[in-house]
């Protein structure tokens, strides 16, 4: 079957008060219209051609690289009138026409309609659903036979009409080249000016031509128009996602409060716990413990990986058996070696931590290379920036950093060699050798005594 693709996504989405284009709000770290384009690439379309208005320049730029072609519907005169515009530039076959603001269709559903479509030897077939508790849709009408005579717009339905028709138009059609004749035939509503797509439905029932609906599950079908739709369909898709993830052997403590993006990868094994945000394109490998409060953006993590409470790890990758946290940052472009300790309160900008290192807490590593097996004492910090530029800190295999050092970059800390406590380092040390930056140390005898016997003095004067 060939089938050409149009994405309705030129509505202004005037109820979600924002200068954003309504079909790139981003439900799960993806834009809604992404997530649609998502839906429909497995069906192996020969086009997709996406119908743009509000906001056309700035959607046309966030897909510009996915090979989707744009049409723009230069006046905002209803669903008829922007697949109207769209004919031109589909190929032969049939078309499928989907919302650009219902991320929550599946391929599965799709397929479904394919294959209706096919074994019915329609011209037309689309979606419809069940739901009293929604509002705003199309009604679809049935004659005493149960054959759909037409759609309703549900603006001007009746109350009584709402009763007797309670199955809903989902929005999503399928239509052979016959169809497409019928567009033309299509009116502008009185009211409201435009061309409704769904007044083809009662013009090809008069026709006699094959035509029908099919059910689907009502969640598939919910559009956004508002913030609260974001959030309803938010919500859906992320139950959906941690529900599969379960069924492939991964745990979530709780999840109600866990949020795992639709590119995410998790292994088998793998722990999660509440109020947890894995994001962007982040895979997560077996046997790994997320512990509560963290977030991971665009990472890498391998096996065996305990993220412990309250860490960000951002565009990084971190080794087998690594152990992050509590309360650690990993800044872009880390890397963190095999069983590599990143501790409390540490942060790590763009620098490779070897396998074994460990920094275990309160410490600044950045733009540093730092060998395998090297201790990084507590209070130590990499200065890296004099103002004007970045300089390299290296830190060769089994080094050891004493507590509150300061490493002056661009330095160079040979393999194996110590650094005392409360260093200042800014120069380079050679392999095997002990540096040591103190001021020497004076102690004052009787000094205590001495204080308190003049400070009763100054007391005793007044």
């Amino acid at each position: 079957m060939s089938l050409s693709v149009v994405i309705l996504a030129a509505g202004r989405g005037k109820r979600m008060k924002s200068r954003t284009p309504k079909v790139l709000h981003e439900v799960l770290g993806r834009p809604m219209l992404q997530h649609v384009i998502d839906a429909v690439m497995p069906l192996k379309p020969s086009g997709i051609i996406t119908v743009v208005g509000n906001g056309a320049e700035e959607v046309k730029q966030r897909f510009s690289t996915e090979g989707i072609s744009f049409v723009l519907q230069k006046q905002l005169l209803g669903t008829g009138n922007a697949v109207a515009v769209a004919r031109r530039h589909i190929g032969r076959g049939a078309v499928l026409v989907l919302n650009g603001d219902g991320p929550l269709i599946t391929t599965k559903t799709l397929r479904i309609l394919v294959r209706n479509h096919l074994k019915r030897g329609n011209i037309l077939s689309f979606l419809s659903f069940y739901d009293e508790s929604l509002a705003g849709y199309g009604r679809v009408i049935r004659d005493k036979a149960g054959r759909v005579s037409a759609i309703a717009e549900d603006r001007h339905v009746s109350s009584a009409d709402r009763k007797q028709f309670t199955e809903l138009n989902g929005g999503v059609y399928l239509m052979e080249a016959e169809a497409l004749q019928y567009l033309g035939r299509i009116r502008k509503n009185r009211r409201s000016g435009e061309y409704y797509l769904t007044d083809i439905v009662s013009i090809i029932a008069r026709s006699g031509k094959g035509l029908d609906a099919y059910e689907c599950p009502a969640e598939d079908i919910l559009g956004v128009n508002s913030r609260h739709d974001l959030s309803v369909v938010s919500g859906i898709m992320r139950k959906r996602i941690n529900r599969e993830w379960m069924n492939r052997g991964v745990t979530f403590i709780d999840p109600d409060t866990t949020v795992v993006h639709s590119m995410v990868s998790l292994g088998m094994d793998t722990i999660v716990y509440p109020n947890t945000y894995l994001e962007g394109s982040t895979r997560i490998g077996k046997g790994c413990v997320i512990y509560p409060g963290s977030r991971v953006l665009n990472s890498l993590v391998g096996d065996g990986v305990m993220v412990k409470d309250n860490s960000l790890i951002e565009d990084s990758r971190v080794g087998d058996g690594a152990s992050i946290g509590p309360c650690a940052h990993l800044r872009p472009q880390s890397v963190i070696g095999r069983r590599a300790k990143i501790g409390n309160f540490v942060e790590v900008k763009k620098s490779s931590i070897g396998e074994g290192a460990k920094a275990s807490h309160l410490t600044y590593l950045g733009d540093a290379m730092v060998g395998a097996d090297v201790n990084i004492g507590a209070g130590t910090i990499t200065c890296n920036y004099d103002g004007t530029n970045k300089y390299r800190t290296v830190i060769e295999p089994g080094v050891f950093i004493g507590s509150d050092t300061q490493l002056v970059a661009p330095v160079k800390i040979g393999r194996g060699a110590y650094v005392a406590a409360g260093a200042t380092v800014t120069r380079d040390v050679p392999p095997g050798a002990l540096a040591i930056s103190r001021v020497p140390q004076k102690n004052l005898d009787d000094w205590v005594q001495r204080k308190n016997s003049a400070t009763a003095g100054r007391k005793g004067r007044k």
